[in-house]
C-alpha cells in the first residue's frame, strides 16, 4: 500500500521510493517476466539501461538478473564498467520471453499496483483545490469573463462536484472550462500503468497529461509514477460509451485506461453536448452512481470487478439548455447550472483591443463604433465573444492580400462582415 509523504506545499502525496522488490508490491515473477521481455525485444542491454526503461532502481534490477541467471534464462555478456554488466537471453530465455509475450505485449515502466493507485488517489482529490477570486482572476486573465460567472464559477471548482456551462455558441464556455485548471494550484502524481492479477492497464498519456519538473521533491521517490499538472481531458462529439470503460486490445492484452480514470484529480469537460453520436441519456445514466456515490466501477475482460474512486470535477458544456437535455433527477446531481451569456458592448469592445493587441493591429475605437451599430445595434445579430477574434483574422487575411498594412477600417471591416456573417443569422 502507499505510504503518505508530506512536502512544504499544498501536495501531500509523494510516492515512497522502492528500496526492495517487495516495495514495489508487485511479484518477483512478475517483475522478472518484464526485465526478461525488455532485454530480449534489445538482444542485449546493460543494467543501467534495464533500471532507465522500466523506471526500477539498478539495485533492484541487478536482484532480479541474478535471479533470471541462476534459471539460466540470461548470462553476462560482456562488463560495463561502473559495477555493471551486459546481458543477453539464453535460448531457454528466449523461449520463456516469447511465452510471456503470449500473455501481454507490455515492456517499459514498470506497472504500479492497483491499490497504490487508489491509495494516492485519496491523497490527491481535486476536493483539496481550494480557489480565491483572486486565483480566478489570474486564470482568466487573458478572456473577458464577468464577475457575476466568476462568482458562479468559483464555488462549482470548489465543491469538487460538476458543472453545467451553457449558452449561446461563440461565447467562451470551452475557454472557460479549459482554464478551470489553471487555476488549481498544486500538481498530482499518477502512475505510467497499473497491475491487478498480472493485467497492465495504461494511464499515463501525453495527449491528456502536462508532465512537470519534480521540483523541490527528493529524487529517491518512486519513479515509475509521474508528476503532472491537475489533468484537464476534453472529449466532445465523438464520445461514447466504450470511452467510459476499460479498453481490452485482444492484440497486445493490454488496456487502456478510460476518460474518468486519466481526468481523476483533474477536470473532465464534456464539450458540446447533447450532440455526441450516441443518445445523450445513456451517456447521462452512466454517470448517476459515480456521480452520487463519487464511484466508479469497471470490468476487466476476465470479469472481474473494480472499484475506482471517481475524484474528478466534471462540466457539461453545451449550447443547448440543460433542462431539454437532462431529467429533474440528474440535474440535482449537477448542482451548479452557469449561464455564459452574451457581451455586452463595454465587454465587446474590451474583447476587440484584447485581440487587436494579440494579432498586431491598431485599435480603432470608431471603427468598432461604426460595426456595433451597423451589424449589432439594429438588431441584426447577438454579439458573440467570438466575433472580435473571427473579424480581425478576416481582416488580417483581406489585409496580407491586398498586401496592405494590417487596420481597422469601415471598408475592411464591411468586407469582412459580409463573409463573415453570410450564411449565419442571428
Amino acid at each position: 500500500m502507499v505510504q503518505q509523504a508530506r512536502s512544504s506545499q499544498a501536495q501531500d502525496f509523494v510516492p515512497p521510493y522502492p528500496n526492495t522488490m517487495q516495495d514495489t508490491g508487485l511479484k518477483e515473477g512478475f517483475l522478472e517476466e518484464l526485465v526478461l521481455k525488455d532485454i530480449f525485444l534489445v538482444n542485449y542491454a546493460l543494467g543501467r539501461e534495464i533500471a532507465a526503461r522500466t523506471l526500477l532502481p539498478f539495485k533492484i534490477i541487478e536482484e532480479i538478473l541474478e535471479s533470471l541467471k541462476r534459471q539460466l534464462l540470461v548470462e553476462v555478456r560482456s562488463a560495463g564498467g561502473l559495477a555493471d554488466y551486459e546481458y543477453v537471453t539464453t535460448e531457454k530465455g528466449r523461449d520463456r520471453a516469447r511465452l510471456y509475450f503470449d500473455n501481454n505485449n507490455y515492456v517499459g515502466a514498470c506497472p504500479v499496483p492497483w491499490a497504490s493507485y487508489i491509495d494516492s488517489i485519496k491523497y490527491q482529490t481535486i476536493r483539496k483545490e481550494k480557489v480565491t477570486p483572486r486565483d480566478l482572476e489570474v486564470a482568466f486573465s487573458d478572456i473577458m469573463i464577468n464577475r457575476r460567472t466568476l462568482n458562479s464559477v468559483g464555488p462549482a471548482i470548489n465543491s469538487g462536484r460538476g458543472m453545467f456551462l451553457f449558452g449561446e455558441a461563440g461565447n467562451g464556455k470551452t475557454s472557460i472550462a479549459e482554464r478551470i485548471v489553471r487555476s488549481f494550484k498544486g500538481h498530482i502524481f499518477i502512475p505510467h500503468a497499473l497491475e491487478i492479477d498480472s493485467q497492465i492497464i495504461r494511464v499515463y498519456d501525453n495527449h491528456s497529461h502536462i508532465q512537470v519538473a519534480a521540483g523541490h521533491y527528493p529524487k529517491d521517490y518512486d519513479h515509475r509514477w509521474v508528476r503532472i499538472q491537475r489533468p484537464c481531458v476534453v472529449v466532445g462529439g465523438e464520445l461514447t460509451i466504450d470511452m467510459l470503460e476499460l479498453q481490452y486490445d485482444y492484440g497486445t492484452r493490454l488496456y487502456e485506461a478510460p476518460l474518468q480514470i486519466k481526468s481523476n484529480c483533474g477536470l473532465l469537460l464534456i464539450d458540446d453536448f447533447g450532440r455526441q453520436r450516441i443518445d445523450h441519456k445513456s451517456l447521462l445514466n452512466r454517470w448517476i452512481v459515480p456521480l452520487e456515490k463519487r464511484v466508479d466501477y469497471l470490468t476487466l475482460h476476465t470479469g472481474k470487478k473494480l472499484e475506482v474512486p471517481f475524484e474528478q470535477l466534471i462540466a457539461f458544456s453545451t449550447n443547448l439548455n440543460p433542462s431539454d437535455l437532462v431529467d429533474e433527477a440528474f440535474l440535482r446531481r449537477i448542482p451548479y447550472k452557469i449561464n455564459i451569456t452574451n457581451p455586452t458592448e463595454d465587454e465587446f469592445k474590451w474583447i476587440f483591443l484584447q485581440y487587436c493587441q494579440k494579432a498586431g493591429v491598431p485599435y480603432n475605437e470608431e471603427a468598432v463604433n461604426y460595426l456595433i451599430e451597423t451589424q449589432y445595434r439594429s438588431g441584426r445579430r447577438m454579439m458573440r465573444c467570438c466575433h472580435p477574434r473571427d473579424i480581425v483574422d478576416q481582416v488580417l487575411n483581406l489585409c496580407a492580400f491586398l498586401q496592405a498594412e494590417p487596420r481597422l477600417s469601415r471598408e475592411y471591416l464591411d468586407h469582412a462582415c459580409a463573409v463573415y456573417f453570410a450564411a449565419m443569422g442571428k
